[in-house]
């Protein structure tokens, strides 16, 4: 006959191993809530405020923007308006969708375009479109220029000398595109009064000595309230009118008013001839937080 071993509970002993068992369930139940709460408390607002926007490059406290004002006593704020002008499409930073059209007498070009900018110093700028040319792109960092060719696979150093040489065939050069001279430190200016057509001021800008560069002068005009550039007619070295710039379509970026649409049209050719490039913003994004590492030349050369 075999035997099977009991464990003997007195009712007494029963009641406490209950009493410790419920003590456990209910310590178990107390804690969840905790533990769910504290991972609440330990998510950063920053994080849940870029989760609900959907947009992780901008900051979440960022200040709303607000207009600036030029006009003063009846008179333009010549300074304030011309540092407001050559940082007009890149602010602190930015990120910028544009197409340019390039209009020829026998052919017209389009490129689709994304534009990353931090202060003056850094640019990238990318082909997207057409397929031909796609992965195409420009980099600036302080006075250094590269082109990237991904046909060839090859990442080509722009000397200083070709700053002022076409970028891409169009009527830009590559010192529009990355913005290498600076209207306040290679030009001297000042207000020369009003304009009729088009209605603004009239601000002429004047070469320095010691600047390198295709133009002797130029001449802009902006809006009455200082704020929307209307026409730049640009001089070459022996004062001759080379070309005129012309913004308009004026759209909200980002809660700024600015030009959507510049067309550029070389003065230089005969009618047969005649060209122009327009460069046109689908849309800007103002001080987004860019990576260091968009403006590298291992970042130039990915391929896309």
């Amino acid at each position: 006959m075999k035997f099977t071993p009991e464990i003997i509970i007195s009712s007494k002993s029963y009641y406490y191993l209950l009493l410790l068992c419920f003590v456990f369930v209910c310590a178990g139940f107390a804690q969840e809530p905790r533990a769910v709460e504290d991972n609440k408390d330990s998510q950063p607002e920053v994080e849940e405020s870029a989760t609900q926007d959907g947009d992780q490059s901008r900051p979440a406290a960022a200040e709303p923007y607000e207009e600036p004002v030029f006009i003063k006593d009846g008179k333009l704020d010549l300074e304030a308006a011309v540092k407001y002008f050559e940082d007009m499409y890149r602010s602190k930073s930015s990120i910028s969708e544009v197409e340019l059209i390039i209009t020829k007498p026998r052919r017209e070009r389009r490129m689709g375009m994304k534009i990353w900018t931090r202060g003056t110093e850094k640019a990238l700028i990318l082909i997207e479109s057409p397929a031909r040319e796609k992965g195409t792109a420009t980099l600036k960092v302080d006075k250094n220029l590269w082109n990237y060719l991904p046909r060839i696979r090859r990442t080509i150093r722009i000397p200083p000398s070709m700053m002022l040489a076409s970028w891409m065939g169009s009527d830009l050069t590559n010192d529009d595109l990355v913005r290498e001279s600076s209207f306040m430190e290679d030009y001297t200016y000042e207000l020369t009064g009003r304009t009729e057509d088009p209605a603004g001021w009239l601000i002429t800008f004047e070469a320095r000595p010691d600047t390198v560069g295709l133009w002797k002068r130029f001449e802009l005009v902006v809006s009455n309230d200082g704020r929307i550039p209307l026409e730049a007619r640009y001089y070459d070295r022996k004062d001759r009118p080379a070309r005129t710039i012309y913004w308009d379509q004026v759209k909200d970026f980002d809660g700024r008013r600015i030009p959507s649409h510049l067309t550029l049209i070389p003065e230089d050719k005969d009618e047969e001839e005649q060209q122009k490039t327009e460069m046109i913003y689908h849309n800007i994004q103002f001080d987004v937080e860019v990576p260091e590492s968009t403006f590298s030349l291992s970042n130039l050369e990915q391929k896309r």
